[in-house]
């Protein structure tokens, strides 16, 4: 796909993630989400998964991308969203940067209060062999959802925390 300057390094597990990215997703932390992207398909509206979210904080741009079940990569300051997206000239669907998304527009100008990475573990381990786990980032919003300390949607998830806490109290 022919997003410009998007060069994802994918990483497994709880570890890995932490290594690599804990560091700079926690020195988010106290700034306000000012903007975002994320990628739509021009035709329908439909949100397209398998491409980068862009989260701005404050001209800190973190892209997030999860690939297949178990992998995440974050890159920071590289995808140009001014840039169309190449390489979809022959699909049905092409895709197009977004600058709304009804989930993620309550969140612009809130602070953000903590970064988790969790990760999932089905009942069975793995859809295959019972043998993978899967890792998700999350930042949540105080006023809407509980803490991670408390979170308890599944006996499945387990929370890693890198700071205190993600969530989003009042405007900057």
């Amino acid at each position: 796909m022919g997003i410009a300057g998007f060069e994802p390094i994918l990483l497994v597990g709880l570890d890995a993630i932490r290594r690599e990215y804990g560091a700079r997703l926690a020195a988010l932390v106290g700034r306000c989400m000012s903007g975002y992207v994320v990628v739509r398909f021009v035709e329908n509206g439909d949100w397209f998964a398998d491409c980068p979210i862009v989260l701005d904080f404050d001209g800190i741009k973190a892209e997030i991308c999860h690939w297949k079940f178990d992998e995440l990569s974050i890159g920071w300051n590289t995808v140009d969203t001014t840039a169309a997206i190449s390489g979809w000239e022959c699909h049905d669907l092409i895709p197009g940067w977004s600058r709304l998304d009804e989930r993620l527009g309550p969140f612009v100008g809130r602070e953000l209060r903590e970064v988790a990475l969790l990760e999932w573990r089905p009942s069975s381990l793995d859809l295959a062999d019972g043998t993978s786990r899967w890792s998700s980032l999350s930042m949540r919003v105080a006023s809407t959802l509980p803490t991670v300390s408390t979170r308890t949607a599944s006996p499945s998830v387990r929370p890693i925390q890198i700071t205190s806490a993600i969530d989003w109290p009042e405007p900057c």
